[in-house]
């Protein structure tokens, strides 16, 4: 997790610590517990919870899909606001690429029965993130606003070109990376089961494998 103002990122890191230990302990789980669902180690959990640690965003990925909440609840405070306008260059950023490139949450919503979250990302000529798979049945929406990007699932790669749309399944290694000569931009959208995530068993609870 990155931001251009110390303060901010000192004021994301504890929100994220009092969001960790509060899911946490509500659902009666152990550190072990969580560590365990989330695939995240112990020592990271009480790191992060700790508000010693500026998690990345894999390991934000991890514990959201672990407790079923989207990354953002873990940023920020609840609200029960009908309507909320947000400044976009205040939301945070979460990756920061090495030529300037950035990955932000705009928004995310927990409560519409699924988990959805919009995303901003610009990536400079060359520049890449790697996803790991997210929660089971996740999909993601790209929208490319400008330039071209690859987008590579499962091993396989797809070239998204400005005013193209691109839908698929991210509950499989996935990746983004900017294929051209001139920076690229595009936002995100994340839809996944509003469900605790387990990874020890690969499945939600209560949840039987889908056929593919």
């Amino acid at each position: 997790m990155t931001d251009t103002s110390g303060d901010r990122v000192a004021a994301l890191t504890a929100a994220v610590a009092d969001h960790v230990r509060s899911l946490r302990q509500a659902r009666g789980w152990s550190l072990d517990e969580l560590a365990g669902r989330s695939g995240v180690s112990k020592g990271m959990v009480v790191q992060i919870e700790g508000a010693r640690s500026n998690p990345s965003i894999g390991t934000l990925n991890r514990i959201a899909d672990a407790f079923g909440v989207t990354v953002a609840r873990l940023l920020e405070p609840s609200t029960e606001r009908t309507v909320q306008i947000i400044d976009a260059d205040r939301t945070p950023v979460l990756w920061e690429g090495p030529q300037g490139g950035l990955g932000r949450i705009l928004r995310g919503l927990s409560d519409l029965g699924s988990v959805v979250e919009l995303w901003e990302w610009r990536l400079a000529p060359g520049e890449e993130h790697d996803s790991s798979d997210h929660n089971p049945r996740t999909r993601e929406v790209l929208h490319i606003i400008a330039g071209e990007v690859i987008v590579t699932v499962a091993g396989e790669e797809h070239r998204v070109r400005a005013g193209q749309v691109i839908d698929f399944r991210a509950d499989r290694a996935h990746a983004y990376r900017n294929g051209g000569s001139e920076p690229a931009r595009f936002l995100m959208v994340v839809v996944m089961p509003a469900d605790e995530w387990d990874r020890r068993s690969g499945q939600p609870p209560g949840r039987e494998p889908r056929p593919h």
